[in-house]
């Protein structure tokens, strides 16, 4: 492991999906899930998010897209928290749904617009 990649992925991970969700899923790894909590945090975090290539706004909208068209809504959830975090807008992830919805099909579509208005209204926006 790449300890320096793993603290800068750490620092990324928190900031965009809070320290407390980061925290207690580390804290909740065991012997059979911490390594890939480990690398997952090195690889994405650290060498996914870590460079300054891409702004974390940019990323967050990229990653509503490609979760949105996996269908991986638990995981979309999650991270259209974040994006809301590194300042994607109601209106922004409104585009994005509407995106997924064309490329994707209609019944995701409703799947993220049904997750996007409880993670919105649980923000207040």
């Amino acid at each position: 492991m790449d300890e320096e990649l793993f603290k800068k992925g750490l620092e990324k991970r928190k900031a965009t999906l809070g320290k407390d969700y980061v925290e207690k899923n580390l804290e909740q790894a065991d012997d059979f899930t911490l390594p890939f909590q480990k690398a997952m945090t090195e690889w994405c975090w650290g060498f996914g998010w870590g460079d300054d290539v891409i702004d974390m706004k940019t990323r967050s909208m990229m990653n509503l897209s490609m979760i949105g068209a996996l269908g991986k809504m638990q995981e979309w959830e999650i991270h259209c928290r974040g994006a809301i975090t590194n300042g994607v807008s109601k209106e922004e992830i409104r585009a994005i749904i509407h995106v997924i919805g064309i490329y994707c099909g209609v019944p995701q579509a409703l799947e993220c617009f049904r997750v996007a208005k409880r993670v919105l209204e649980e923000k207040n926006l």
